[in-house]
């Protein structure tokens, strides 16, 4: 049984702002860090992602519906640095899926793999990466779930994260279909 259609498109951060303050206040994107923000406060932060060379935040769509976000990063310039050794075609990754009061049984996997399909749609993305909060047991076991292998821990101002990391054939095998 199929989930639905998943589609990306730019955030708008001015358009988008009053969505996302939605989002990134409810209680279960804790993780995300922003409880506590203001509407301007996400205005401003959305707008510093767009102006940004090496970062970029989408709006994940299933049905046509906004129902999650997605941030696309370079780690060579962008929340890693110095962190550990990029290689050629990293690119890291954050998502978080919208608050509901209807949740749809496997929605939250189908949002991380549409993510992840997204990333390596692109042919230059070699593997992706991700640096969750380590007592954010959820998401390790979906990063898993998708192909993510923990590396090791690091410490990062806001927090100490799990790295971790996909290849596209990491993927591939934990799909069991080729992307």
């Amino acid at each position: 049984m199929s989930i639905g259609t998943f589609t990306v498109r730019p955030l708008d951060p001015l358009e988008d702002a009053g969505l996302l303050h939605r989002w990134v206040t409810d209680p279960k994107a804790a993780f995300w860090m922003m409880q506590d923000a203001r509407l301007q406060d996400v205005e401003r932060e959305y707008m510093r992602i767009a102006a940004h060379e090496h970062h970029h935040a989408y709006l994940g769509l299933h049905d046509g519906e906004p129902s999650f976000l997605m941030e696309k990063y370079d780690p060579r310039y962008v929340e890693l640095v110095g962190l550990y050794d990029p290689e050629p075609g990293d690119v890291g990754m954050h998502f978080l899926v919208a608050p509901t009061d209807r949740p749809l049984h496997g929605f939250t996997r189908a949002v991380i793999t549409a993510v992840m399909e997204a990333l390596f749609a692109d042919p230059d993305t070699r593997r992706v990466v991700v640096e969750p909060d380590v007592t954010n047991k959820a998401v390790h076991a979906l990063n898993e779930a998708v192909g993510f292998a923990p590396v090791r821990e690091i410490d990062k101002p806001e927090k100490r994260a799990l790295l971790s990391f996909c290849t596209r054939e990491q993927f591939v095998a934990a799909r069991g279909v080729a992307v």
